[in-house]
């Protein structure tokens, strides 16, 4: 993924979790709590617990390239989905959740105050269609997923970014 090639750049770039950052629902498919079972994570079940496998590399090239993460998420699972942020190791990477139930406008709204970041500046990922309509009404380039993020969605959406922002 080259991430230098688009000019201009977004400052702050959101994830929603279910079937964006997870192939889930973590209020209704798996069973928390979670727990580490050798190098796996897994529910209060046993059942292996998995994301989508170009999220941990997306993450990482995002965040060594200077970017502002953060996730926004409308699930009731609040304690579920911070502890497989945390499980997968991805806590490091955001510097915003936002994770309750609620409308999407709800939680940037709130992003918005703590980083300084106008929605104009933001890349938003999501697989529901009323999460994307809603942002991009508040101006937030918004992106839709269908199959998970990947290197390609992602580019995907620097190129919407820096095709949309004339400076």
């Amino acid at each position: 993924m080259s991430l230098q090639s688009f000019k201009p750049r977004p400052k702050l770039i959101v994830f929603d979790l279910d079937y964006t950052l997870w192939p889930f629902w973590v209020d209704t498919h798996v069973s928390p709590p979670f727990k580490m079972k050798g190098s796996k994570v897994v529910d209060s079940q046993g059942q292996e617990v998995k994301h989508y496998a170009e999220v941990p590399e997306v993450l990482r090239l995002l965040s060594a390239g200077g970017y502002l993460l953060g996730v926004a998420s409308r699930t009731g699972e609040i304690a579920g989905a911070n502890q497989l942020l945390d499980l997968f190791g991805w806590d490091k990477y955001f510097q915003f959740k936002e994770i309750y139930p609620g409308r999407k406008v709800t939680h940037f709204t709130k992003i918005r105050k703590d980083s300084g970041v106008p929605f104009s500046e933001m890349v938003f990922f999501d697989d529901e269609a009323r999460n994307i309509r809603d942002l991009a009404e508040q101006g937030v380039v918004s992106v839709l997923v269908h199959n998970g993020v990947s290197k390609k969605v992602v580019e995907k959406g620097l190129k919407q970014f820096s095709e949309g922002v004339k400076r």
